[in-house]
């Protein structure tokens, strides 16, 4: 299947699962429990698959370095992501749904698979 459709599926169901919740807000306990398993299903596909996104482009004698770095930077965005997200979206009238969408789209656009039992 390769890295890519995880990483880019996964970023447009977590984008479906702010939608449920915004959409269903007359409906807490259902817009919780739905906008819960989109998120959660779509971080399970994207997560592991960066990783090892990031190990497939990197040499075996810097690979722990590579995966070092992005540990950091991803970390990193937890909080300044969620704070320029946050200025962002509210800035242009956006919804967290938006850039998780848009996330996902440049990632389709950008990604370059990578793998190594074909070469």
């Amino acid at each position: 299947m390769g890295r890519k459709p995880l990483i880019v599926y996964g970023m447009l169901i977590q984008a479906v699962g702010f939608v449920l919740a915004l959409a269903l807000l007359d409906r807490p306990l259902l817009a919780g429990i739905l906008s819960a398993v989109f998120l959660g299903l779509g971080t399970a596909m994207v997560y592991p698959a960066l990783i090892a996104s990031i190990s497939d482009h990197a040499h075996p004698a810097w690979r722990a370095n590579a995966l070092g770095t992005y540990r950091f930077w991803r970390d990193i965005g937890y909080a300044a992501g969620a704070l320029v997200a946050g200025i962002l979206a509210d800035a242009l009238g956006l919804n967290a749904a938006v850039l998780t969408a848009a996330s996902g789209l440049l990632a389709a656009r950008w990604i370059t698979e990578h793998r190594p039992d074909t070469q």
